[in-house]
């Protein structure tokens, strides 16, 4: 029908519970919910009705579809500025484009049965990107990411649609301040980054870390993170075959200088380690 073609009305409580798929951090699910609808700055907020999902996907970040988008076409930012993903009302072969996880897209409306839209885009470097909009939920169907290698960077599927939401909402307005790899090594591995806040020149209310770490048979590893007055809000030891797989959390956030320090002895040891500056929200409905 013509009113699933266009753009949808969406209410505070509506909800989307996705699963995400990437082959960095695996499966996971989110339940998304429209917490906040401002007429005057012309934006919805979207937020997860579980706090520790809402710092997965701010330390992750694999996930755009959070935080404002726009009333007037469900345009998400990125980098500050809103892209138009979806192009309503939809039209089979019309073309447009948009940033979306850095990549620079052009998209074209390829079919439309059954009220829901299907799209695919391709980018400058190679990337692929196939999504559909169902015009019944009033949001993504489905979706996929490849890269130029053609492996897949994200796969996000619909798998339940409510309204009227009660409860809390929380979502962290998030930029990456740390992202990195370590290998084993007979050496101490020094590292830093500072924290100097987002971009607009709000203070973060916290940094959310995420840990994933193997460590061989007959190894050991360690890691200390200290702030610039010298206090070491996150220590962690591990022991010989110790696993620790995607843990997350938060410390505060002190504006300035952070120093890692971690060891990783045995053949084949590693950590993945990320931190993450976040503004906080929270909305109860």
């Amino acid at each position: 029908t013509e009113e699933e073609l266009a753009l949808p009305d969406w209410d505070i409580g509506d909800q989307w519970l996705y699963t995400f798929v990437t082959p960095q951090f695996g499966e996971d699910s989110a339940r998304l919910v429209v917490a906040e609808k401002d007429n005057e700055s012309g934006n919805y907020r979207l937020g997860i009705s579980s706090k520790e999902e809402a710092q997965r996907h701010a330390v992750i970040n694999h996930n755009p579809f959070l935080g404002r988008v726009t009333m007037d076409g469900l345009s998400v930012y990125e980098e500050g500025d809103p892209q138009p993903v979806f192009n309503f009302p939809w039209n089979v072969g019309d073309s447009w484009g948009f940033t979306l996880f850095g990549q620079e897209w052009t998209a074209e409306t390829d079919s439309i049965y059954n009220g829901v839209v299907e799209v695919s885009a391709s980018s400058d470097d190679g990337h692929t990107l196939t999504y559909s909009f169902s015009g019944r939920d009033g949001f993504i169907d489905s979706l996929v990411w490849s890269d130029d290698q053609g492996v897949e960077q994200l796969r996000m599927e619909l798998t339940q649609t409510k309204t009227d939401y009660e409860g809390d909402v929380y979502f962290y307005r998030a930029r990456d301040l740390l992202d990195s790899t370590y290998e084993n090594n007979e050496n101490d591995i020094s590292d830093s980054f500072l924290d100097s806040g987002h971009p607009d020149g709000t203070d973060w209310d916290v940094l959310v870390w995420y840990i994933d770490l193997d460590i061989s048979g007959g190894g050991s590893g360690t890691l200390s993170l200290k702030d610039h007055q010298g206090a070491s809000p996150l220590t962690r030891a591990w022991g010989s075959g110790a696993s620790e797989k995607g843990s997350i959390g938060t410390i505060p956030s002190l504006s300035g200088d952070y120093s890692l320090t971690v060891t990783l002895r045995g053949g084949d040891s590693s950590l993945h380690f990320k931190v993450a500056g976040g503004i906080f929200s929270q909305w109860t409905l």
